[in-house]
């Protein structure tokens, strides 16, 4: 044992001859490391994007006064928030102004008159509930409206974006699947490198075997220099990819968007990515473990 004691105190590189941050693996780490932020941020981006609208939606419906006759359409519009104002259950029920309205739909149509003719756009009510909408408080609110304006269409705010919800899902799944494939694809670096090292320091390996070293002892000196290379090739693909998400998130701040602003990463998110390369050094270190006392117990 006196001899193991001896080389096992030895640096690491006399086991693992390989110069850390020298070889590919740490800067294949750090490439795989930057990716899995990106990917990352992009899901809980979409993550946030998602419960920001559900809660902003969540009580809302609109009701659109189809008519004709702008006076009419007016008269009809306010008389229906009125009614809807006395209704228990509701917050607020506010008829939105026309000039909002044509800003909303003019990046759709621009503008609205075409061909000298002007295009009727219907009125709208935004009703603000306390509770969730269901269906049947929706049935609810058309039976009270007919009485005052029977062209009044009524909808829950959320429905239109059901399909926005869908892709946002999509894009959720899909960042946690190359989350997913980019950490198996680090452990296979990983499990490559080891490979090769054990095969290049076979002898060395069965001279500390006969002085009694044993696999577990072993498996630490591969463990600590993968460790190490994996830490340096962690941090500098932490600070890549957090530059990467920086400069995506000024882009889409950019674009000034309400559904994309409520995408906005909060403090817990950074501190999420910030663990990113925390697993990948974990994920390296059992790899190379597992690896090695794998190769040993097929090796004696």
């Amino acid at each position: 044992m006196r001899g193991l004691r001896s080389l096992s105190g030895l640096n690491d590189t006399e086991l693992v001859p390989q110069s850390r941050l020298a070889g590919p693996m740490p800067w294949v780490i750090a490439i795989m490391v930057a990716l899995t932020v990106i990917a990352a941020a992009a899901g809980l981006a979409a993550s946030n994007v998602a419960r920001n609208a559900a809660d902003t939606l969540a009580g809302g419906v609109t009701v659109q006064i189809v008519e004709a006759d702008p006076t009419a359409r007016l008269r009809q519009a306010e008389a229906a928030a009125k009614r809807l104002n006395a209704v228990p259950g509701i917050d607020a029920a506010t008829v939105v102004s026309q000039e909002e309205v044509e800003q909303l739909i003019e990046p759709w149509l621009g503008g609205l008159v075409i061909e000298g003719q002007e295009i009727p756009v219907p009125a709208i009510v935004d009703v603000r509930l306390r509770e969730e909408v269901t269906g049947e408080k929706l049935g609810s609110l058309r039976r009270l409206l007919r009485e005052v304006t029977p062209n009044a269409r009524v909808d829950a705010q959320s429905t239109w974006l059901r399909p926005v919800f869908g892709a946002i899902d999509s894009l959720r799944l899909l960042a946690l699947a190359l989350v997913g494939l980019l950490a198996a694809a680090l452990a296979a670096v990983v499990l490559l490198a080891v490979r090769n090292a054990l095969g290049t320091n076979r002898e060395t390996i069965e001279i500390v075997h006969l002085l009694g070293g044993t696999d577990q002892q072993i498996a630490r000196l591969f463990q600590r220099s993968v460790g190490f290379d994996a830490a340096g090739g962690g941090a500098i693909g932490l600070g890549l990819g957090l530059v990467a998400v920086l400069l995506l998130g000024q882009q889409f701040a950019g674009l000034d968007a309400g559904l994309v602003n409520g995408g906005a990463l909060g403090w817990v998110d950074w501190l999420l990515l910030a663990l990113v390369p925390v697993g990948g050094v974990g994920l390296a270190m059992l790899t190379a473990r597992w690896t090695v006392l794998r190769a040993l117990r097929r090796m004696l």
